[in-house]
């Protein structure tokens, strides 16, 4: 028995080193596709099997980018003993997806030194009339071929199903240099094709080039799994499902640059509207706050074009604006961006002013010139502040007066039942004396005189706390009136800070110091009117112009350059834009001190 043992142990030894010798490796490497010819909107499955002992990672498909797309690889390994003979298998499966038509070669693949032979593949055109029924397909659409940068492009994708599908997917088109969004929800429906009924699954997108020139649209791809034709299969538990693969025609798109002559800050669209909100009316009172509220709309772009709103008021007027908020939204077959600014304006003076235009400049796509967004300009009145007026007029006590009353209209006071015994032996202005049953009028002026002292006493406390509110009141329009927030406490706003040139310069350095371009052109206009008193326009400063023009140039340039290279190209340009700006201040300080020694008002007149 013990020998028997010892000799199936060792013939199972013999056996197990045999079959290991036996597919330690490949023999043999061969590949194939499942059709050809075939359509252009259709997928290729191509299979590699290894016979023998492989590498699940050995299989490159680096070769095929050449001619083709390559989608997902899967890979599976199978092991067979049958009478002591090992074999084994290992299996490649990719989808090939065809890009243009014609006739095209899959290489020669090598997998540990084994190779297969080269596949020669005729990519057909489709053919909506062909003897193969065309089940499944994709088509693509784009409402115009040529743009301009960050113009918005409607792109249209429809999927046509014969029949129903188990599952699916369908991918995003994709572009180089460009933001693809998807518009609202999938639409259903039914339609008759060439004679065939289809449901159809329709998807839009919103294109944005970020860049100029002439870019392929890649079409997206469907997948999806559907039943199996299997004549001898009773049981429907059982069935098996098939996969198909389709893709979309690409799309080839030409994207203009900005047009020559261009000097505002880049806004393609189809319209742009700016309104206003002023929720206190057209009531407006020196030292009391009112918020206006600003709404830049633009169809057709994303929020990050949207320019800053420009703020410019009369120099009696303190403002505190709030952050601004942008959003989009999807509406209409289109992207809808807002930009919108709260600002508390108070006005520190009586009077009649004139709030100026806001205008924002944008080029119509429909068009091709450029149009003005605008809000006119306001003309206002400023009422004088409630305690104003009564801060000129006195006050004023009425107070009885007790030399006025005669002794006669005191005595005609005496009730009738009061003793007139002795009246006329008391002099004439003294009291008599109560005890002896007489009317002593001295309680009736003791009671005069504490009446007296009491109005007097009032009349002080009112002065005094109108005078201490009066010097309040003179110091907080001095200072500049605080903003209440919303739990009801007062917060001290810093009211220098529009005028304060030096708060406003480094600000301006902070904001180049982060790279934040949205904030460059607000942080530049606050700090020229503080520098020049509001004299002076940043369009007047040349060099500065130069270098934020070449900044912007950078970001919508046509040659996209490398991150890197880009970011020192920006970070050059910023350092630039210091230079410039630290030049101009020194140059517009020497001119003033030469012009006037004397110090300029804080609050420049209008």
């Amino acid at each position: 028995m013990r020998a028997l043992l010892q000799s199936t142990l060792i013939v199972f030894l013999l056996t197990l080193l045999l079959s290991t010798a036996a597919y330690a490796d490949v023999h043999s490497l061969e590949a194939t596709i499942d059709r050809n010819p075939v359509m252009l909107d259709e997928a290729i499955r191509l299979t590699v099997t290894a016979d023998g002992s492989a590498d699940r990672d050995a299989f490159d498909s680096s070769p095929l980018l050449k001619d083709f797309v390559v989608g997902r690889t899967s890979v599976s390994s199978q092991t067979s003993i049958v009478n002591f003979d090992t074999k084994r298998t290992t299996v490649w499966t990719t989808t090939l997806f065809p890009r243009k038509e014609g006739t095209f070669t899959i290489p020669s693949l090598t997998i540990e030194g084994k190779s297969t032979q080269p596949i020669q593949v005729k990519v057909i055109p489709v053919q909506e009339q062909s003897n193969v029924a065309r089940d499944y397909f994709v088509t693509t659409d784009i409402d115009v071929k040529e743009a301009y940068l960050n113009q918005q492009l409607l792109y249209t994708v429809k999927l046509f199903l014969s029949s129903n599908i188990e599952r699916g997917s369908l991918q995003a088109p994709e572009m180089q240099n460009a933001e693809i969004t998807q518009l609202g929800e999938d639409k259903q429906y039914t339609d008759i094709v060439n004679g065939r009924r289809y449901q159809i699954i329709e998807r839009q997108f919103a294109v944005v080039p970020q860049a100029s020139g002439e870019f392929a649209l890649r079409g997206p791809i469907f997948t999806g799994e559907v039943m199996a034709a299997n004549t001898n299969q009773r049981f429907g538990f059982f069935n098996r499902t098939q996969q198909i693969n389709r893709v979309g025609p690409d799309i080839t798109v030409n994207i203009k640059p900005i047009p020559q002559g261009i000097d505002y800050p880049w806004l393609p669209s189809a319209m742009v509207r700016v309104d206003e909100e002023w929720p206190q009316g057209d009531s407006f009172v020196a030292g009391e706050p009112v918020t206006r509220i600003v709404t830049l709309t633009a169809l057709g772009v994303v929020e990050e074009q949207l320019p800053d709103i420009p703020e410019f008021y009369p120099p009696n007027f303190k403002l505190y604006p709030d952050q601004s908020n942008t959003t989009t939204v999807e509406k209409d077959q289109s992207l809808i961006s807002q930009r919108q600014t709260s600002l508390a304006i108070i006005p520190t003076q009586p009077g009649n002013f004139v709030l100026p235009e806001i205008t924002i400049p944008w080029f119509n796509t429909l068009t091709q010139q450029t149009e003005y967004a605008t809000i006119p300009a306001r003309s206002i009145t400023v009422a004088p502040a409630s305690g104003a007026n009564n801060a000129n007029t006195p006050n004023r006590l009425d107070t009885p007066s007790i030399s006025s009353a005669s002794n006669e209209d005191i005595q005609n006071d005496i009730p009738s039942t009061a003793p007139q015994t002795n009246a006329s032996a008391s002099k004439e202005g003294e009291p008599l004396d109560s005890a002896s049953g007489e009317f002593n009028t001295n309680e009736n002026t003791q009671l005069n005189w504490m009446v007296t002292g009491a109005l007097l006493v009032l009349f002080v406390i009112a002065l005094t706390g109108w005078l201490v509110t009066y010097r309040k009141l003179k110091q907080a329009q001095f200072m500049g009136p605080g903003i209440t927030n919303k739990t009801g406490s007062a917060q001290r706003p810093h009211s220098y800070a529009q005028w304060d040139e030096k708060a406003q310069f480094q600000n301006l350095m902070s904001v180049i110091k982060a790279k934040d371009t949205r904030l460059l052109t607000s942080a530049l206009k606050q700090w020229v009117n503080a520098l020049t008193s509001g004299k002076a326009q940043l369009s007047q400063f040349e060099g500065i112009n130069a270098s934020v023009n070449e900044l912007y140039a950078l970001r919508f340039s046509a040659n996209k350059a490398d991150a890197s290279t880009q970011s020192k190209q920006v970070m050059k340009a910023l350092d630039k834009l210091s230079h410039e700006a630290k030049l101009a201040r020194s140059e517009w300080k020497q001119k003033s001190e030469g012009n006037n020694n004397t110090l300029s008002a804080l609050y420049p007149a209008s």
